[in-house]
């Protein structure tokens, strides 16, 4: 690949992730569908592992399968690109512990944040379920470079 091409490539890539930090923080703290726009007056927090997630399952027929979805699947689901594209930005995020521990910090910066802001909720099963989301991001992206490294190789053979 031509360097010049690499350059427009890697800056297309900083631009899609700043846009997606933008859009994340928008549904993060203004969203008025998901009650962003409500500032409490006490802090509202979770810091038992696990317990919101139970409740959800549990209490699932009476919430609603879209709150449960959005609850549960959305926050992987919003940070699968985090892990996605960390690695495309550079070979130094290549590494599953580093991309596992960058999403782990960024999801408890977030949370943090919306403790303090007093803004949503400062969930622990949050920081769970968005690290899960790097992670399942980052495993996506090892497979796609794994399967245009292949397709690359062959494609150089098929040439000599």
């Amino acid at each position: 690949m031509k360097e010049q091409t690499r350059k427009h490539l890697t800056k297309a890539g900083w631009l899609l992730f700043y846009l997606y930090i933008i859009v994340l923080a928008y549904f993060l703290f203004f969203s008025e569908r998901y009650g962003r726009d409500i500032m409490t007056h006490g802090y509202r927090y979770n810091l038992v592992l696990f317990k919101e997630i139970k409740r959800f399952i549990k209490y699932w027929r009476q919430l609603g399968i879209e709150t449960v979805f959005v609850n549960l699947f959305g926050n992987v689901l919003a940070f699968a690109p985090f892990g996605f594209l960390l690695p495309l930005l550079d070979k130094k995020y290549r590494r599953f512990f580093y991309v596992t521990f960058l999403s782990m910090l960024f999801s408890l910066t977030i949370e943090l944040i919306q403790l303090f802001l007093r803004v949503g909720i400062c969930d622990v099963d949050d920081v769970f379920l968005n690290t899960v989301g790097g992670i399942v991001g980052y495993i996506f992206f090892a497979f796609c470079n794994r399967f245009f490294c292949k397709m690359k190789k062959h494609r150089n053979k098929s040439k000599k």
